[in-house]
């Protein structure tokens, strides 16, 4: 059996038991809808263009969010990792701030921006901003000193290192922080599209609680997985390429 094949043993498992659980009635589908429920809500909504229309809209505030919190955490990270100045001014507050919950700053965040768009795409900048700010800065302050002082021998200049020395040695944590932004921004967003929003998945699952439609609040967390799933794999694929040159323990 192939690798990609065992990957999907477990899930089509877990399927095939949560249908037959809710065939049996052990599972209420008051509670917890099967699968196949959900998929016939999928196929309605599909249809009549909603779902379409609330996942633009959640991908939208995604990428506007993560590329805001991600753009300041890197040069912010940068600054800090790359000058002394840099290190003194800004790592502080940044690691004071980190220790507050920022999903408990909803309250204050709507008294400050009101309950629109603003607030869902500050939360997703807010949870990508941490990890990227943080893995860049160990990432750069991991890199071996003796091989910056190898390459100014060399006669390499600042930005000469910085990129051939520097920006090599850090992207594995790079891309760790970008994984785990993209981790806490999908979390952020359903937390944000459920606080009076309009449109988004996390809309469409809370008027599904009003009217009771456990299958399209089940629908609404798979397509929350799903994206998040899949925005993943994207990023082990571009890690993969441009650090190929990086042999890791391999899984036997």
């Amino acid at each position: 059996m192939s690798a990609r094949l065992r990957r999907l043993t477990t899930p089509v498992v877990l399927l095939v038991l949560w249908e037959g659980a809710a065939r049996a009635g052990v599972l209420p589908p008051d509670k917890l809808s099967p699968p196949s429920t959900v998929l016939e809500a999928a196929w309605r909504l599909s249809a009549d263009g909603t779902l379409g229309g609330s996942l633009l809209d959640s991908l939208r505030r995604a990428v506007l969010g993560l590329v805001i919190g991600g753009t300041l955490a890197l040069v912010l990270g940068a600054v800090a990792g790359l000058l002394r100045l840099g290190d003194d001014l800004v790592d502080p507050p940044v690691q004071m701030a980190r220790m507050l919950p920022h999903l408990g700053l909803v309250p204050l965040l709507i008294i400050w921006l009101g309950i629109g768009e603003s607030l869902k795409v500050t939360l997703v900048a807010l949870g990508a901003f941490f990890p990227i700010y943080l893995n860049t800065y160990a990432g750069i302050r991991g890199i071996d000193e003796r091989l910056v002082e190898a390459a100014r021998t060399c006669g390499l200049t600042w930005l000469e290192r910085v990129r051939h020395v520097v920006l090599p040695g850090a992207l594995p944590s790079l891309f760790l922080g970008v994984r785990l932004a993209f981790a806490a921004g999908w979390l952020s967003l359903v937390v944000g599209e459920q606080v009076n929003g309009e449109g988004g998945i996390g809309f469409l699952m809370m008027e599904a609680r009003e009217f009771s439609q456990t299958e399209v609040v089940v629908l609404g967390l798979l397509v929350y997985a799903v994206l998040g799933l899949l925005s993943d794999l994207a990023l082990r694929m571009g890690e993969r390429r441009l650090l190929s040159w990086r042999r890791g323990l391999q899984a036997s």
